[in-house]
C-alpha cells in the first residue's frame, strides 16, 4: 500500500472546510478541528474499544489519525448517563479553548455536538452509527438517533 501524504492532507482540508461551513464557523478552521477533535475524543471514551475500532475503520485516513490521537486504549469507558456529562466531558477535551467554541450554553454544545454527527454520517455507514448509538446509555442516544437518516 503506498502512503500518498499529499492526498491525505488535501483530504483533511476538504473535509475541515466543508465541516465549518456545516457547523456555520465560517472560515474558522482551528475552532471547527477543535470542535470535530473533541467530540470524536470525547466519544471515544464513552463507547467500547471493539466498537472504536469499528467506526474508525470507516474513517478516512487523516480523521483516523484525529480520532487516535493522545489515545490511551487501557482504559475503561466513562460511565455517563445524561447529555450535560458528555457535554462536560467534550469541553474537558476542548481543553480552555472550550469557552470560545461551545460557550456557556449547553443548548449551543449539544446542537455541535448533533452538527458533528450528522456531519460524519457522510462518512460513516447507517449500521455502524446505529451501532454506535446502541453502546450509549439510554439518555445519549438521542444524539445521533435523531439525525441518522441525513
Amino acid at each position: 500500500m503506498a502512503l500518498n501524504f499529499n492526498q491525505y492532507a488535501q483530504e483533511g482540508h476538504t473535509f475541515i472546510k466543508d465541516y465549518a461551513e456545516h457547523m456555520g464557523f465560517g472560515n474558522d478552521y482551528d475552532r471547527a478541528g477543535r470542535v470535530l477533535t473533541s467530540t470524536l475524543h470525547a466519544l471515544r471514551d464513552i463507547i467500547p474499544f471493539a466498537e472504536s475500532l469499528q467506526l474508525m475503520a470507516q474513517f478516512p485516513m487523516f480523521l483516523k489519525a484525529v480520532y487516535v490521537n493522545g489515545w490511551t486504549t487501557r482504559r475503561r469507558p466513562e460511565r455517563m448517563k445524561h447529555m450535560e456529562e458528555f457535554i462536560e466531558l467534550v469541553r474537558k477535551h476542548d481543553g480552555v479553548a472550550a469557552v470560545n467554541d461551545f460557550g456557556y450554553d449547553e443548548e449551543l454544545a449539544e446542537k455541535y455536538i448533533q452538527l458533528t454527527f450528522m456531519f460524519l454520517r457522510k462518512n460513516v455507514s447507517l449500521g455502524e452509527l446505529e451501532d454506535v448509538r446502541d453502546s450509549l446509555p439510554k439518555d445519549l442516544k438521542y444524539m445521533i438517533y435523531s439525525n441518522l437518516m441525513f
